[in-house]
């Protein structure tokens, strides 16, 4: 299996993604036209830049494998590739979601990224 890939989630729009089977997006993404996601190496950053300060977070990791063709990794942030999908997200291609809390300092605490 390719490394999984992340998406940082309001914990509430996720639990909604699952009862629908089904992820089309937070406001960002659908503005943007596609879901955005992290690797492993990008997360903590795009966590730090784009969620700084925010409580009630989910991580969902995702296997790339499964998404087909509508996966692209495009330049962003950088002149980094990030994983962009162009399409909905099945909750079926989901391998695992992990709450992403707020430690003592305000930052957020990873679990392991290991699937």
């Amino acid at each position: 299996m390719t490394e999984p890939i992340y998406k940082i989630c309001p914990s509430a729009m996720w639990h909604e993604a699952e009862r629908n089977g089904s992820f089309t997006g937070a406001p960002i993404d659908v503005a943007d036209g596609f879901i955005h996601f992290s690797t492993a190496a990008q997360v903590e950053e795009t966590v730090a830049k784009h969620f700084a300060g925010q409580a009630d977070l989910v991580l969902v990791a995702v296997d790339p494998d499964r998404l087909g063709e509508q996966l692209k990794y495009e330049v962003s942030r950088g002149g980094a590739l990030f994983p962009h999908l162009y399409a909905s997200l099945s909750t079926h291609n989901v391998l695992w979601v992990k709450p992403l809390p707020l430690g003592p300092d305000g930052r957020h605490v990873f679990p392991d990224l290991i699937a």
